[in-house]
């Protein structure tokens, strides 16, 4: 097995800024909304403070503290209450380096309806994103919502949480930044397909299989399993011939 890599303090908190400035300029999250952590050892990380907007956040604000919750270097602001849930991810699964928690406009809509994105229907979630289930209400920066997280983290790449908002995590910040674009992205289409356009194909088994494979191959790590239809609904041409 390869050793993890870390991010050092500076990486870390120049990551943070940024995913946190990415996050702010596509309206993932308004005023202060949303956390941020990155992981720079093994029981180490780096997180943003509660009551800033992300895409205004300096270095010299943001938080480094232990996974049993010890400070170690921090200003004049308190880390988010939410924090509970990054140390149940982290300590879940240590392979996790970087989480992001946001409110993006349309995924957040699905988790406020507590419809899962799970259906195999866009080749790119299958492959890049997996499964996103939505998990029960509970109040957010509280412990329960930490814990009902927890169950998720070894299988999945996010989630949805019912009347709140999303989750995604990753090897790196980056690519749990990645994975809350592909979210956004996949619940949108999948807003257009299912609930204006009414017509949804759904991939068979096989074709999500062969999708799979080749994501093994490139070394992507897939999420929990989308559903699948039985048979292929998507081998005709726009005339109706096969």
């Amino acid at each position: 097995m390869n050793k993890q890599v870390f991010p050092d303090d500076h990486m870390a908190k120049q990551s943070i800024v940024e995913v946190g400035r990415r996050m702010y300029e596509k309206k993932f999250v308004a005023a202060s909304d949303g956390n941020i952590s990155c992981k720079v050892s093994e029981d180490v990380i780096w997180t943003t403070p509660t009551g800033v907007s992300k895409g205004f956040m300096l270095e010299e604000t943001l938080i480094k503290m232990r996974l049993d919750g010890t400070i170690l270097s921090a200003g004049a602001m308190e880390p988010s209450s939410e924090i509970k849930m990054h140390i149940c991810i982290y300590n879940e699964n240590p392979s996790i380096c970087g989480i992001t928690h946001a409110h993006p406009p349309v995924s957040t809509s699905f988790a406020i309806a507590g419809i899962a994105l799970d259906m195999a229907t866009y080749s790119e979630a299958v492959v890049n994103l997996g499964a996103i289930p939505c998990v029960h209400y509970e109040t957010p920066g509280s412990q329960g919502l930490a814990d009902s997280v927890a169950p998720y983290c070894r299988d999945y790449n996010g989630l949805l949480l019912a009347n709140h908002g999303v989750l995604t995590w990753g090897r790196s910040l980056m690519e749990a930044l990645f994975r809350l674009e592909s979210l956004e992205h996949f619940a949108l289409i999948h807003m257009y397909t299912s609930r204006l356009i009414g017509k949804t194909n759904v991939l068979s088994k096989d074709q999500v299989e062969e999708l799979l494979a080749n994501s093994n191959r490139l070394g992507i790590v897939a999420g929990g399993a989308l559903r699948s239809a039985s048979v292929p609904s998507n081998l005709l041409d726009i005339g109706g011939k096969k």
